[in-house]
């Protein structure tokens, strides 16, 4: 048996999945998740073979649940399963960790498919991943590193509570710094990611599915 976590913020579509990959595709949903942080949790506690993972979840986004997954358990492979389907969601994703990606409109059977393929050790990827991932490495020059991965554990920590909108004071209460800590780290996460201020870290955290 396949060992599956699910995490998904609709209820409908983790029962579904549930249903599809228990009655047809011998395998047993270990734990299910309705946000990012559920998700890495039940993770760590079920090690499943498989997690498959939305993109935009409450909490934690798609993207850091995959990092922070694919850091702690190496033997888990993951597969996003969400509506996006653009090369810059893509990229980030799969350099995060992910080692499949399908969109909700993708048939059973391919579901199927690659949940099996991803349990064997192997990636899979449906038509729009893999021609991004194509146009990925034919044109490396023009998909710079996602400047994201660059930040420190604490960086990223002030990156998502400046999003959600704390002042400098709020964060350096929060992670029970100094105020002049947390502007510190605010100033280095601004100038690695390449924008002004924090509406520019908005914009960025909208363009990478980084928004909770």
């Amino acid at each position: 048996m396949i060992r599956v976590l699910i995490a998904d913020d609709h209820t409908i579509v983790r029962e579904g999945l549930v249903n599809l990959l228990e009655e047809d595709g011998g395998c047993t949903v270990v734990a299910q998740a309705a946000d990012g942080m559920e998700a890495v949790e039940k993770a760590l506690e079920t090690r499943p073979d498989v997690a498959i993972f939305d993109l935009t979840m409450p909490r934690l986004s798609g993207l850091e649940a995959v990092r922070r997954v694919n850091d702690a358990l190496p033997g888990t492979r993951i597969l996003v399963l969400t509506v996006h389907e653009e090369d810059e969601y893509i990229i980030p994703i799969v350099r995060a960790g992910a080692s499949g990606y399908l969109v909700k409109d993708t048939a059973s059977a391919e579901l199927l498919t690659a949940v099996k393929t991803l349990s064997q050790g192997q990636a899979y990827f449906g038509p729009q991943a893999a021609r991004a991932l194509a146009d990925q490495y034919r044109k490396p020059d023009d998909h710079p590193e996602d400047p994201y991965g660059s930040l420190t554990p604490r960086e990223r920590e002030v990156f998502h509570l400046v999003i959600e909108g704390k002042t400098t004071k709020e964060i350096a209460r929060d992670l029970e710094v100094s105020t002049k800590t947390a502007e510190n780290h605010r100033a280095r996460v601004i100038e690695k990611l390449k924008v002004h201020n924090t509406a520019g870290l908005v914009r960025y955290a909208a363009r990478h599915g980084l928004l909770s």
